[in-house]
């Protein structure tokens, strides 16, 4: 006997899914092409047109007339997966983290890039040190702090350069005399470049590093930079 096929609303929903499933790596190339916004865009509706579909879709397996195909049912459920985790993940992210992407170990005296601004390209975010954004960062990150350490300063120097090495960031300026370091960290699916400066001083405790994080682009960093600086310190730490 042959399988009988499916009704339309599950037939369509499956066309639907399959549709919103490619759309995810589509929001990736757009945005690794630079029409971040756009991308991100796209990102965001397939994951939140994803989840619909599976809410939808949890509901025909509950009624009794769609029970003949809850197989198929199941089989379009599992395509809209992938988008309803990624749209739960990023929930997850955004809680407690204030619209802010320039995040620093030192409010008082943060580090200034000297280079970076050379390659960070003009749509970029500004450098300028903006004193609401300081003032948003201690209430949300009150833990970051100078990291200071017993090593000499060209210790210190050459321990930053081998941790950001480890780490993956791409170093495009060191000046060992001034005790400034600047790179770019880059996140691997999407592709948003972070620049990072590292300032190395010799203080009365000890060797003091300082790190400054700043998005290219983007408002809200979603706490990527805070823990960029605490994966940096950890590291060098051990």
């Amino acid at each position: 006997m042959r399988e009988r096929k499916p009704p339309g609303p599950v037939t369509w929903i499956g066309y639907l899914a399959a549709a919103l499933l490619l759309a995810l790596p589509l929001a990736v190339l757009t945005v690794r092409a630079g029409a971040w916004q756009q991308g991100l865009l796209l990102y965001a509706l397939a994951c939140l047109g994803a989840a619909l579909l599976l809410v939808i879709l949890l509901i025909l397996l509950l009624l009794p007339r769609y029970a003949p195909w809850r197989g198929a049912i199941l089989g379009r459920a599992a395509l809209t997966l992938p988008g309803t985790l990624l749209l739960l993940s990023l929930l997850a992210n955004r809680g407690g983290h204030p619209p802010i992407h320039d995040i620093t170990t030192d409010i008082a005296d943060p580090p200034v890039f000297t280079t970076a601004a050379t390659v960070r390209g003009p749509e970029a975010n500004p450098l300028d040190i903006d004193p609401q954004v300081i003032g948003q960062q201690q209430a949300a990150y009150p833990e970051l702090d100078t990291l200071v350490t017993p090593l000499s300063i060209d210790e210190a120097f050459d321990r930053a350069l081998a941790v950001a090495n480890d780490l993956g960031w791409e170093i495009y300026h060191q000046d060992r005399d001034a005790g400034v370091i600047e790179a770019v960290d880059t996140t691997p699916i999407m592709g948003f470049s972070d620049d990072i400066v590292i300032r190395v001083r010799s203080g009365a405790a000890g060797t003091r590093l300082d790190l400054r994080s700043v998005s290219r682009v983007g408002i809200s960093d979603l706490g990527a930079n805070a823990r960029r600086i605490r994966t940096f310190q950890q590291a060098f730490q051990q």
